[in-house]
């Protein structure tokens, strides 16, 4: 078995990259990544000597590419994409780019070659926010940012390339991830990083949204499962059952770092923030798939593996250019 991950060396594409590779001995896997910001080949340096690695720098907008990468392999899973929000408020382009664009690309290519699976990783802000109950995978669609309606968009071309050409796409909509090797520009990495350095924590408006939290492992091992039992056509959400406010991860990193809490500055929210979200994983959980790992659980590793990993992120913090740009334009004037 040959499959096609692109955007391996992102955060949750590199951690899936690793679990295939290590509970899949006989699949060999091509990695596809064009090495954005997020994109860092840091993030699979262990693997890269594996003789069933194999890594191409490409971006997925690029037929040629996309067709090279895609030769000889029967999966393909898209975790390719532009994903933070504050960015795509900050400049839509790239998101329509990559997120749009990019999947037609990847789709018409496995029209073209038979692929015997192909998944688009969708998430769980294409519904927009809710106040109460849960969303399930019929519940209609209304993305509230422009990552969100880019996310949207490709995954509803995915559907229309089942629904008129009957490519064997599935559709999955995962809730908040958090994990090792995250980019820190998402709150828990962030946080958790601005915290070993007792730089201030900021954190939006009243801190009450709420987000549902699953561990990048667990979401790792739902894709696998999908690949081998779930159907063509269909959508499945996938989620932590793990719903906090942000102000209590926050506190929570905290605690485990031993860091006290006027590390926090509440500063003005980001535009069309969602209030709360929250998936019904019962479809998924039917087929068989739970989550195996509790917040508690996963927070400790992830905030563990940050202490442990100074080499990883403080490159970035420290040197990349691009990162303390945008640190600066997003929370400059709100720390001031």
């Amino acid at each position: 078995m040959r499959i096609l991950v692109t955007g391996g060396c992102g955060f949750i594409g590199s951690n899936f990259v690793r679990l295939i590779l290590s509970e899949r001995p006989d699949w060999e896997v091509v990695n596809l990544d064009k090495l954005t910001y997020a994109g860092r080949l840091e993030n699979l340096q262990d693997m890269a000597d594996n003789p069933r690695y194999r890594f191409i720098h490409g971006d997925i907008c690029d037929p040629q590419a996309v067709a090279e990468a895609m030769r000889g392999c029967q999966f393909a899973v898209n975790f390719a994409a532009e994903t933070h929000v504050d960015r795509s408020l900050l400049g839509a382009s790239h998101f329509i780019d990559t997120d749009v664009k990019g999947v037609l690309v990847l789709l018409e290519e496995a029209r073209r070659v038979g692929l015997a699976r192909f998944i688009q990783i969708s998430t769980d802000e294409v519904y927009g926010s809710i106040e109460q109950g849960s969303f399930t995978e019929e519940s209609v669609l209304n993305p509230r940012n422009p990552y969100a309606a880019s996310k949207a968009g490709g995954d509803r071309m995915a559907y229309a390339y089942w629904a008129t050409y009957g490519v064997p796409v599935i559709i999955t909509r995962a809730s908040n991830n958090y994990g090792p090797y995250q980019y820190p520009e998402k709150l828990i990495p962030l946080f958790v990083t601005n915290a070993l350095r007792d730089e201030p924590l900021p954190l939006y408006g009243d801190g009450r949204n709420v987000r549902d939290w699953l561990f990048v492992e667990d979401h790792c091992r739902a894709l696998l499962f999908l690949l081998e039992h779930g159907q063509p056509g269909e959508v499945y959400n996938i989620a932590g059952g793990n719903e906090r406010e942000n102000i209590e991860v926050t506190r929570a990193v905290l605690r485990l770092l031993g860091k006290p809490e006027s590390l926090i500055r509440f500063v003005a929210d980001r535009p069309g923030h969602d209030r709360r979200y929250s998936l019904d994983a019962s479809k998924l959980h039917r087929l068989g798939w739970q989550p195996q790992v509790p917040f508690e659980v996963g927070l400790e590793r992830t905030v563990r593996w940050y202490v442990d990993n100074r080499w990883w992120w403080e490159p970035i913090k420290d040197h990349d250019g691009e990162f303390r740009r945008y640190y600066e334009l997003q929370y400059g004037a709100r720390l001031a």
